[in-house]
């Protein structure tokens, strides 16, 4: 059925206006004012409303083994959460092990997904070894639609390589025209003072963050972006949580250095006192990189309204109460992560737009246009044009209320951001010219969603 969108007002990366929006087809086909419509047209009046183009969550973890549990969500609850909360493609880490086979690691994470989500999806490939398949698994991977890779220079012996192994992965990139994301510390580091830290009776959340200090992501990120330089790859800092890591990305990007950065909600707007808390009300808040002193966020804040910071993520990755509580004997042992994927747009428009300085225009590239143009999705995702996809978000900014476990579709028992006030929500929601969401609610398909297959970019 088409559908006809009245009187919104129109946000993109680059322009604001007052216009009728027709969709056909999936994508859409007018754009102007006093669009007329057919009998069988479905019409919504968005008047007093923004539209956004559909959302893009850059980093998410839906299906994943991780510590000897599994993340809470499917493919099914994560993305209704998704477009609940505005965001209608997310793109996911696939992260087999380095003791898994490569190829079917990236086989078992597309079954998971294939006809389960209700928005549209893609994956990150992560390379966790580099043996002798390998190189050949990767091109499979690469013509199978799948154009950035993903390390972590953490999470040794189990997800991370070491510098041969990331050397190697930055030179078949740069071949294939695949751009690598990164988790950037310095493993040897992490494990040392972790098992310094517990030999000292130090086992509680709180010590999670000593453990993981800003000099080791920073450490990390000079390092990250040292190979860059010297293999021609492009590159892209996943969750910067501190400072000094930014410092490192601003000084490579401005010797020219292709490398681009993301944070994550939680670091603009949690602290490290939120994982000092006592028993398992720390353990919801570790995360890693972890939550940083307080004094981090405005940095964060700053660097994103300057475009320093090109994308918002979430790193999306819920375990329950009795998940964390895994941990209660030993910090290392507490499942990391927090689910967001629900509330990264609302927060991020609260307490950037609403609240604070930052641009509505840098607020929906930061969240949506510059993804997909970083992850080969622009111009079908990211903007509202004639011939895009119609991913929409009819938001209202008047909307006033407070995040909470209650009311969350993400499967979880807890949320982290518990209290938060904020300011507008998504009202309606559509993925390809489809009502997802209507009065905030999910009211749609939950098979809908599709696999985006993407081009190298070369860039």
């Amino acid at each position: 059925m088409p559908l006809l969108i009245k009187n919104g007002e129109i946000v993109t990366a680059d322009s604001r206006y007052i216009a009728d929006i027709f969709v056909e087809n999936e994508t859409i086909t007018r754009i102007g004012t006093n669009l007329e419509a057919d009998a069988d047209t479905e019409v919504i009046d968005a008047t007093g409303k923004l539209i956004f183009p559909g959302f893009i969550d850059p980093h998410v973890h839906i299906y994943l083994p991780f510590m000897a549990t599994f993340a809470k969500d499917s493919h099914t609850t994560g993305s209704q959460a998704a477009l609940v909360g505005g965001t209608t493609t997310f793109i996911e880490m696939c992260c087999p092990s380095r003791n898994d086979d490569t190829l079917e690691g990236y086989n078992l994470w597309k079954a998971k997904a294939e006809g389960n989500s209700a928005c549209d999806y893609t994956f990150h490939m992560s390379v966790t070894k580099y043996d002798e398949k390998t190189e050949s698994q990767l091109r499979e991977i690469v013509a199978d639609g799948i154009s950035s890779f993903k390390i972590f220079l953490s999470y040794k012996n189990f997800f991370g390589v070491d510098d041969n192994e990331m050397y190697q992965t930055m030179t078949l990139a740069k071949e294939l025209g695949v751009i690598v994301t990164a988790h950037c510390e310095n493993a040897e580091l992490v494990g040392q003072l972790q098992q310094h830290l517990l030999a000292q009776g130090k086992t509680g959340s709180e010590w999670h963050e000593p453990s993981r200090p800003e000099s080791v992501e920073t450490e990390g990120t000079m390092r990250f972006a040292t190979f860059l330089e010297n293999t021609g790859a492009t590159g892209y800092v996943v969750h910067l949580s501190c400072a000094g890591a930014l410092a490192q990305a601003v000084a490579a990007k401005s010797r020219g250095v292709p490398i681009y950065v993301e944070s994550v909600i939680p670091h603009f707007l949690l602290d490290k006192t939120y994982a000092e808390r006592e028993g398992v009300e720390g353990a919801k808040h570790v995360m890693s990189p972890p939550l940083r002193d307080k004094k981090n966020q405005k940095v964060l804040w700053d660097a994103l309204a300057q475009g320093f910071i090109d994308t918002v993520g979430t790193d999306h990755c819920p375990f329950d109460v009795a998940q964390k509580a895994m941990g209660a004997d030993a910090f290392t042992a507490i499942p990391n992560g927090i689910p967001a994927i629900e509330d990264r747009v609302n927060l991020l428009y609260t307490y950037g737009v609403s609240r604070g300085t930052l641009d509505i225009h840098r607020f929906v590239d930061a969240a949506s246009t510059k993804s997909a143009k970083l992850f080969g999705l622009f111009p079908r995702k990211g903007t509202i044009a004639v011939g895009s996809d119609a991913d929409l978000v009819i938001y209202d900014p008047n909307y006033r209320g407070k995040i909470s476990a209650a009311t969350q579709t993400v499967n979880n028992d807890y949320n982290g951001f518990e209290g938060f006030e904020i300011d507008g929500k998504p009202d309606t929601v559509t993925v390809r010219g489809k009502v997802q969401v209507r009065g905030g609610k999910f009211i749609g398909d939950s098979s809908r969603g599709q696999l985006l297959r993407r081009k190298p970019q070369h860039f």
